[in-house]
């Protein structure tokens, strides 16, 4: 079983920057695929990074060149660096674990608030 947990949601301006950091439970974070996702009100949850267990990332067109996703798995932590923030990034974060050992299991933190305002 792995529980996550967000922080570092908050209220900032356009232009502005956040570091969300999604802490892990569990002895399985290093085997596990990590991702940041996102929902705004009335849009579909989207993907915006993952990084893989070996290190690998992808990222959202929409947030390439101004997002960082990064891990460390003596922590098991992932982290989001968001710069340059716009309006249209508003949404509810959420983290995501994929690990694949004995089947596909996905887990789900709550998520955290990002607010940005022009």
């Amino acid at each position: 079983q792995v529980q996550l947990v967000e922080s570092g949601g908050g209220l900032v301006q356009a232009g502005g920057s956040l570091r969300l950091s999604c802490a892990a439970s569990g002895s399985i974070f290093r085997f596990a695929t990590m991702g940041w996702y996102r929902q705004a009100p009335g849009k579909q949850r989207e993907m915006v990074a993952l990084i893989t267990s070996s290190g690998s990332t992808s990222y959202a067109d929409s947030v390439k060149g101004r997002f960082t996703i990064s891990r460390d798995n003596v922590k098991n932590t992932v982290y989001l660096q968001m710069n340059t923030l716009k309006p249209e990034d508003t949404a509810v974060y959420l983290c995501n674990a994929v690990v694949v050992l004995i089947g596909r299991k996905d887990y789900w933190g709550q998520g955290t608030q990002v607010t940005v305002s022009s």
